[in-house]
């Protein structure tokens, strides 16, 4: 592999499952982590769990460029005739089938496929181009890692995919669910918007998790900048009034991880006083927005975008994905029934982004959309800190909601 590829893969990778985190709208619901009406304990001991009673049948899909994956057909043991299928979209990055998770913890896609075949239905997931096995294993090709119009592809990609899994003869082409995470809510919009430029059946329905509602510019100053002045406002203002004492800011580095210390301490201060060059009033204070945010917005360097440092890597990715249609701006196109699914905590797609879709799909005349946005919950749909997120598995209430979404929509 090249350098510049290795760089590239790295740098996707620190953006896969990213794109690397109240009020309900009328006809929405909010929610929290609500049990079975029969109980946790009843509920799982009459569950069978993991892959028992599923079939896994290991398939290969041609995705043209000298590109053929690998993928994987589950369907419960047993079922007759044609199935309802759900295809399954990654986040940004180059994920494998399962969308395993960065230092081993979890897998995005597992337990969502074990679920919705549970429900009697047919899920599809596969490796993204460039990526040989899971873990992700990835290649040493830099044309297949890196392909040009990378995003553009991305969706050709998933196109190919659901075309396979619409000629399969244990799938209903006419009952082909899309479900994306992160990136993936971006590509499932775009087809569902016009599936007869990809040449794909008219989706059945569509789930997004973690919701690029929102410009991709927009969405990484969040990610690079904007989540510093938040957990600066959130962790260290403890009387609010937007500004920090040395006092405060020696406090609020207390207990953070060392990479946010060496971050966030040179802005604030100077040995037990507050950084002269950064209280540039000079009145003793850090106004958190006015002057600690004038110092880290420059040093993220987010005003050159699309160059911005650390990032270069994915000058052509965020470019390109910048000529397509938002989640915000393409779903109210789709006139099916759509689940939208945010975590309250998510500081790489706001949970205000996904209730702007979720109402833009409601302005469009389409009666059969939902929304749920839950406390406590980040970007890979977990209970975690919000400031200092951990990888996991989507939270249980959040497999629950799926699985009930689609039985509903069998």
């Amino acid at each position: 592999m090249t350098t510049s590829a290795t760089s590239k893969t790295k740098n996707r990778r620190r953006l896969a499952v990213a794109l690397t985190a109240a009020a309900v709208l009328a006809g929405s619901v909010g929610v929290a982590h609500a049990e079975p009406a029969a109980g946790p304990a009843l509920a799982a001991a009459a569950q069978p769990v993991g892959w028992a009673g599923i079939v896994r049948e290991q398939v290969r899909i041609d995705f043209g460029k000298g590109w053929v994956t690998q993928a994987e057909l589950t369907y419960p043991r047993g079922a007759r005739g044609r199935l309802p299928l759900v295809v399954m979209l990654h986040g940004s990055g180059h994920n494998d089938m399962n969308q395993t998770l960065p230092e081993g913890k979890g897998a995005t896609f597992v337990p969502l496929a074990q679920a919705a075949s549970r429900e009697g239905f047919a899920t599809l997931r596969f490796n993204k181009r460039g990526v040989t096995g899971v873990g992700p294993v990835e290649s040493t090709d830099p044309a297949q890692l890196n392909p040009k119009n990378p995003y553009a592809q991305i969706q050709r990609d998933a196109a190919s995919a659901i075309r396979f899994g619409a000629a399969s003869p244990k799938v209903d082409p006419s009952r082909i669910f899309l479900l994306g995470h992160s990136e993936g809510t971006n590509v499932a919009a775009n087809l569902a918007a016009d599936p007869k430029a990809y040449g794909i059946p008219k989706p059945a329905g569509v789930i997004a998790m973690g919701v690029v509602g929102q410009d991709i510019k927009e969405l990484l100053t969040l990610q690079l900048f904007g989540r510093m002045l938040l957990q600066l406002h959130d962790e260290f203002d403890v009387d609010a009034d937007g500004s920090l004492t040395a006092t405060e800011a020696a406090d609020g580095l207390i207990g953070q991880p060392t990479e946010v210390a060496a971050q966030i301490r040179p802005v604030l201060l100077d040995g037990r006083k507050v950084r002269a060059s950064t209280d540039t009033n000079g009145d003793g204070r850090i106004a958190i927005d006015a002057e600690a945010g004038t110092v880290l917005r420059k040093a993220t360097g987010i005003d050159n975008y699309p160059d911005v440092p650390g990032l270069e890597g994915l000058r052509d990715y965020v470019e390109d994905i910048a000529r397509f249609p938002t989640v915000t701006e393409a779903l109210p196109r789709f006139t099916g029934p759509t689940l939208l699914l945010n975590g309250e905590n998510d500081l790489q797609t706001p949970a205000r982004v996904a209730r702007t879709a979720d109402a833009a799909v409601a302005a469009a005349g389409n009666k059969d959309h939902k929304i749920i946005v839950y406390p406590g919950m980040a970007h890979t749909m977990n209970i975690t800190p919000k400031f200092v997120p951990e990888f996991g598995d989507p939270d249980r209430q959040v497999v629950t909601d799926i699985r009930a979404w689609l039985r509903s929509h069998h």
